[in-house]
């Protein structure tokens, strides 16, 4: 039996067991209006700031990330991202419990100017409320954000 026969069969079968559970092993991206993002994944956020913010923050020199296992409410203060230019407050957008605090970001400050939404995460928080994470922004939402006057 060729190995394309063989696979079509396995499938068969599998798809029509009420026993098979596709797991879902994809991340959403979301976005706050005070540019944090969001992957979401197994109920996980992680979060870090846009590379629209850090393109208007400059050349970012200290940053502060929150306590593993500390419980944080939506909107709480939780971190500061210092640069040559200001300080800004870094906004949990998720209630939960901080599960990761990325202390690369701190030791090395650069990550967040070179991959803010990749390397330069700043932490992840193991969410309570799925309503908060259907209220953030998606990126086409998020890009007309940025292209207004005012941002």
């Amino acid at each position: 039996m060729s190995l394309r026969l063989l696979t079509r069969s396995f499938i068969s079968q599998r798809i029509s067991s009420s026993r098979l559970a596709l797991p879902r092993f994809y991340a959403t991206k979301k976005y706050t209006e005070s540019h944090e993002w969001v992957s979401i994944e197994d109920g996980v956020g992680t979060i870090g700031i846009t590379d629209y913010a850090q393109n208007a923050l400059g050349d970012v020199v200290y940053v502060e990330v929150p306590e593993v296992d500390s419980e944080v409410e939506l909107d709480e203060t939780v971190g500061v991202v210092e640069s040559v230019k200001s300080t800004s407050d870094i906004y949990t957008p998720l209630s939960g419990t901080i599960v990761a605090a990325n202390k690369a970001v701190v030791s090395n400050t650069k990550l967040i100017n070179k991959s803010p939404e990749t390397d330069g995460w700043l932490f992840k928080v193991k969410f309570s409320s799925q309503d908060e994470v259907d209220a953030l922004l998606n990126e086409a939402d998020y890009k007309k954000l940025i292209e207004e006057p005012d941002h």
